[in-house]
């Protein structure tokens, strides 16, 4: 099979295409043909050696890459022939993803809903759950102002057509025009550049104050968007997860596409009368784990309630596919293809 290598830490090049030996299913696991495989951003971290929290940088040779689409073509003892041929996706490769085959254990495989193409499920298994997450914390009605920062991006795209389905005004923020446009595709009532200034402006005299913002650049342009919640906000309140609404908007943060976070300060958040939650937090602490939102993002993938924004490159391109990442130059799920 082929497979991506990296044998020595450092730039997107050191990723080699290869031909490697298949890997062997073990007791409990299952071999899959792999038609999609995700990329995150994480991995070209941990391509330059660089731990991330308790995570160190990995053992070299690897192969990256632990969320796959694809068909199942053989079986190890203990797992019954009935799996084979079946359409599954799974997040717990144990063999590397990055390649043509991957091995996983058969008990973390779920199979596919009919007509849902292999690469919008693996954007949907992670980044379709994560954002139905973040509706749980600040669930968004008709009556509602939504401002979603990084709106060209996987979840971004995902709550821009939630809130345009239930009937929310939206304004989606992106960086640069090519962006900008991608979002206002999506059907947002507002699609503005956050690289241009006066952007803020343009949101405040457009639609006036907003009531929910999800943040996923963080920096200062995290708090830009902070700052337009409140006022006229008092008088459309919400529920979330952890409580009433605040009065004057729910702020939810999920990201740092700047490179850093933006967490409000209490006292600031008293000044205007809003609530600011931490999505990540919330998701690692959710009660039950997150198979359910799974499913039901599958789900609603299949049935055409949201469609994933996908950029795809041939599995030989994984290079390519970092360094694009890596200069914040995508679209979407990033995916790879064998």
């Amino acid at each position: 099979m082929h497979a991506i290598r990296l044998y020595s830490f450092g730039p997107a090049e050191n990723l080699r295409y290869e031909s490697v030996p298949d890997p062997l299913p073990g007791p409990g696991e299952v071999r899959i043909a792999v038609h999609a495989v995700g990329v995150h951003f994480i991995e070209t971290l941990f391509r330059q050696g660089i731990p991330i929290g308790p995570h160190p940088a990995p053992d070299l040779p690897t192969t990256f890459g632990r969320e796959v689409a694809g068909v199942v073509e053989s079986v190890g003892e203990g797992v019954g022939a009935g799996v084979l041929g079946s359409r599954v996706v799974t997040s717990q490769v144990t063999s590397g993803g990055y390649a043509s085959l991957a091995v996983a254990p058969a008990a973390g495989l779920t199979v596919l809903p009919d007509g849902l193409e292999y690469d919008a499920a693996v954007a949907m298994q992670s980044t379709g759950a994560t954002t139905l997450g973040l509706l749980e914390v600040a669930p968004v009605t008709a009556s509602d102002v939504v401002l979603v920062m990084a709106a060209a991006g996987g979840i971004g795209t995902l709550l821009v057509q939630h809130a345009r389905r239930v009937g929310a005004t939206v304004v989606g923020a992106a960086s640069g025009p090519a962006k900008a446009a991608r979002v206002r595709s999506l059907g947002a009532d507002l699609a503005v550049d956050y690289g241009t200034p006066g952007w803020t402006d343009v949101v405040r005299e457009s639609v006036g104050d907003v009531t929910i913002v999800f943040d996923g650049v963080g920096g200062e342009l995290g708090r830009a968007a902070f700052e337009l919640l409140g006022g006229e906000a008092a008088d459309r309140r919400g529920e979330g997860t952890f409580g009433p609404g605040a009065e004057g908007g729910r702020q939810v943060v999920f990201g740092q596409a700047s490179g850093e976070w933006f967490h409000p300060e209490e006292d600031e958040l008293k000044a205007r009368g809003v609530t600011s939650y931490d999505g990540i937090a919330y998701l690692l602490g959710r009660q039950g784990g997150m198979d359910d939102l799974r499913d039901r993002a599958l789900e609603a993938a299949a049935n055409g309630e949201l469609t994933p924004a996908v950029q795809s490159f041939p599995l030989e391109r994984a290079a390519a596919a970092h360094a694009a990442l890596e200069s914040r130059n995508t679209m979407g799920k990033v995916i790879l293809t064998p």
